[in-house]
């Protein structure tokens, strides 16, 4: 009976523990967070894009409410990886793209950000004239617009986004609220907690 109750009281501290990091209830970005978070991105992103990315980014974080939301991002490869000079990674823009998710996913678990959905183009349906031909599609959670920043910043210092860039052609990315989702990893999450301290329970006895 005493190992049990042990038992059980770790986990939920693990799931108080989980719950924390994963948040998603926070206050709004104050105008000197955006004011800050703006200036450093301008001293790390460079490129012809650069005023652009900046006023989006100015313009994403801008609209922060403090709450959690997805980011939808569509996708389409180039025909063969553009990396700037000085780079030796060949030519394939899938393996540009797949050194991109493994260099992105301590920052973003670190800051509360979590994958939740790829998906590659299986084919085609309702497609209007001219729409762009996505090779996949990809929703990260993110636990506010405020670590969205935080991650992205930090991407950008280790120059990261090379990856990125080298692999894609082209980019659609939104934020989402979801109205219905039956991902529900806080539920999860302590569902498997429970089943871990029923079956240590049930040994237990």
């Amino acid at each position: 009976m005493g190992s049990t109750l042990v038992v059980s009281a770790a986990l939920l501290a693990l799931y108080g523990l989980f719950f924390l990091w994963y948040g998603g209830k926070g206050k709004p970005l104050t105008p000197a967070e955006i004011v800050g978070f703006v200036q450093q991105m301008q001293a790390q992103v460079q490129g012809p894009n650069q005023q652009t990315d900046i006023d989006d980014i100015r313009t994403l974080l801008s609209r922060d409410d403090g709450q959690e939301f997805v980011m939808q991002n569509l996708v389409r490869y180039r025909p063969k990886a553009l990396y700037p000079p000085g780079y030796d990674l060949g030519l394939d823009p899938r393996a540009a793209d797949k050194r991109y998710a493994k260099a992105i996913l301590w920052p973003l678990l670190k800051n509360g950000n979590v994958l939740v959905f790829v998906a590659r183009r299986s084919g085609s349906f309702i497609e209007p004239e001219g729409a762009d031909a996505w090779h996949y599609v990809a929703m990260v959670r993110y636990r506010s617009r405020r670590d969205f920043a935080r991650f992205a910043l930090e991407s950008a210092k280790a120059n990261v986004f090379v990856h990125k860039w080298a692999a894609i052609e082209k980019t659609h990315v939104f934020p989402v609220k979801p109205l219905v989702s039956l991902i529900v990893v806080r539920g999860t999450v302590g569902a498997l907690f429970l089943l871990v301290g029923t079956v240590v329970s049930l040994i237990a006895r």
